[in-house]
């Protein structure tokens, strides 16, 4: 897995943003954005190279889910790995997740192993 890729971390809590750097940082990865909405996130990947994206799906302004629409509706940013954390587990959000083309999916509370987990799958 190559922990040199740059990583924009989406979530509006804060201590959400900082656990997600704790446990990248963990597993070896260095160059890490933050952003606390998917408005702010999409303002990041239209000015930086992004190699993945980790972002949470219940957020004010634009979801963790209309920002996975919105990168893989891009002809630029349509390839970009994109992990989704949440707390929402209903199998109905999952496949609606997917149906979207998340790369891959967390449910909240997670552990640093799941999210090794799940990056050892989209990044290979």
């Amino acid at each position: 897995m190559d922990t040199s890729i740059k990583v924009l971390i989406v979530d509006d809590f804060a201590t959400m943003r900082r656990i997600l750097k704790n446990v990248l940082k963990q597993l070896g990865f260095k160059n890490l954005v933050e952003a606390d909405d998917g408005t702010t996130a999409w303002e990041i990947l239209e000015r930086q190279q992004i190699d993945l994206i980790i972002a949470d799906w219940n957020m004010p302004k634009l979801t963790g889910l209309e920002l996975l629409k919105k990168v893989r509706a891009s002809a630029l940013h349509k390839t970009i790995p994109f992990l989704m954390v949440t707390a929402e587990a209903q199998k109905q959000q999952v496949l609606e997740a997917v149906q979207a083309g998340v790369s891959n999916y967390v449910v909240k509370p997670f552990t640093a192993e799941a999210i090794d987990n799940k990056l050892e799958k989209i990044l290979k």
